[in-house]
């Protein structure tokens, strides 16, 4: 008891005592291996603890040279791979230059050409608008594209209207671009105003110069006038009552034309004109061929007609009919036209001379008259005579035939006494 108390007391020591004599030290029992030299355990022993500290070490210090160059080379591919997608993601992307309708910005793109640009930006272009460089030019990095697009312009030009396009964004801007010469011109907007893609409605009337002729005068005129009587007035001439231009007052002026005033004065004139009756024939068996006969006389109508005189700068002109009213209406002569053969002969009377009688009585001319009007045809019968022997009408209106037989009549109911002084002729 007190041997082991002593020697547990013996075993403790002190934190601040110095090493431990050899003599004190624990010893261990040997074991052998069959077949183990004396000696040698303790010698592997002491090789495999060596050994074990040394793994240890290399555990603390990191992986040796061959494992590390197995991780490296991975990692070092990896490294390669983004490195070398980074140079091309670099390279493909470009800053280029946008500029529409004249609002430029700055921007990057992957595009390779212009048309994927603008596909990209969500710009549409048409036939009337205008891109540069043109669709399909390819594209690089500090590149500009420009794109103006067009608008509709419904242009009327000096009285000439036409539709047309320009890609400028102002009125000013279209002119110029249009080739029109605005200087002393009339526009319908101001030459500031913006043009929409919608476009707008202008009215151009440039300068020109005009001649005007007036009262004996002759004056020049630089005017934009819409109208010719717009540009008459500016050259301070009055047109009053029937006054006109040699051209229409309302045509445009164009440039270097000629216009005259007409200084006209007129008057009006009424005249009554006779309207001709016509004649309605009608055949009657109960006369005799030749034979004619009036059964209602013909009547003449009345119209009123009315004329304007006009005199331009003092010249008379031809009266111009401007109007007319019937008065009173034609009344239609009707005549009876006989039709009935003369009959050949009548006893007693054929063989006389005739043709001797009528050359002393008329001349031979079947529609004479005697001055005083009562007497007519060939044998100068009156008209009652000429009806007692059934003639129609008057003597002058039958044919020479119907007269000669007539005469005839007479002379065997009378003899040559209806004819004093002829009479003898029927003789020789």
């Amino acid at each position: 008891m007190s041997t082991s108390q002593g020697s547990h007391r013996a075993g403790r020591r002190p934190t601040t005592a110095g090493p431990v004599p050899l003599h004190e030290q624990p010893t261990q029992a040997a074991v052998l291996v069959p077949g183990q030299v004396p000696g040698q355990s303790q010698t592997r022993s002491q090789g495999s603890r060596a050994e074990a500290r040394r793994a240890a070490r290399r555990r603390k210090s990191g992986p040796g040279p061959v494992a590390s160059l197995r991780r490296i080379v991975p990692q070092a591919l990896v490294v390669a791979f983004l490195a070398g997608g980074t140079s091309a993601f670099v390279a493909n992307d470009k800053a280029v230059r946008l500029s529409v309708d004249g609002v430029p910005r700055t921007l990057h793109t992957f595009a390779d050409d212009v048309d994927e640009l603008l596909a990209d930006e969500g710009l549409a272009v048409g036939s009337h608008d205008i891109v540069a460089p043109g669709p399909g030019e390819a594209l690089a990095s500090g590149d500009e594209v420009v794109v103006r697009y067009g608008r509709p312009v419904a242009l009327t030009l000096d009285g000439q209207r036409r539709q047309v396009w320009t890609t400028a964004r102002t009125v000013d801007g279209a002119l110029r671009q249009l080739g029109v010469r605005a200087e002393g011109a009339y526009l319908s907007v101001s030459r500031t105003a913006p043009i929409s893609r919608r476009g707008l409605a202008l009215d151009v009337r440039t300068e020109r110069t005009v001649t005007l002729l007036a009262d004996g005068r002759e004056r020049t005129l630089r005017t934009n006038a819409a109208t010719v009587r717009e540009a008459v007035e500016e050259a301070g001439i009055t047109l009053s009552g029937q006054d006109t231009t040699s051209v229409p007052p309302g045509s445009f002026p164009r440039d270097g034309q000629t216009i005259t005033v007409l200084r006209i004065t007129g008057s009006r004139q009424v005249r009554e004109e006779p309207i001709p009756y016509t004649v309605e024939r009608t055949r009657d068996p109960g006369l005799f061929a030749g034979t004619e006969v009036v059964e209602r006389q013909g009547v003449q109508g009345v119209r009123r007609v009315t004329y304007t005189l006009r005199s331009v700068n003092g010249v008379r002109q031809k009266p111009r009919k401007t109007g007319e009213e019937v008065v009173r209406e034609p009344v239609t002569q009707k005549v009876r036209v006989g039709t009935r053969p003369l009959p050949t002969s009548v006893g007693g009377a054929d063989g006389l001379d005739w043709g001797a009688l009528a050359a002393c009585e008329s001349g031979g001319r079947p529609n004479a008259v005697d001055p005083s009007g009562t007497y007519g045809g060939l044998y100068q019968f009156d008209p009652g005579t000429w009806r007692s022997l059934g003639g129609s009408g008057v003597a002058q209106d039958a044919s020479a035939s119907e007269q000669t037989y007539r005469a005839k009549k007479l002379y065997v109911q009378r003899g040559a006494s209806p004819w004093p002084h002829c009479g003898r002729r029927l003789h020789r």
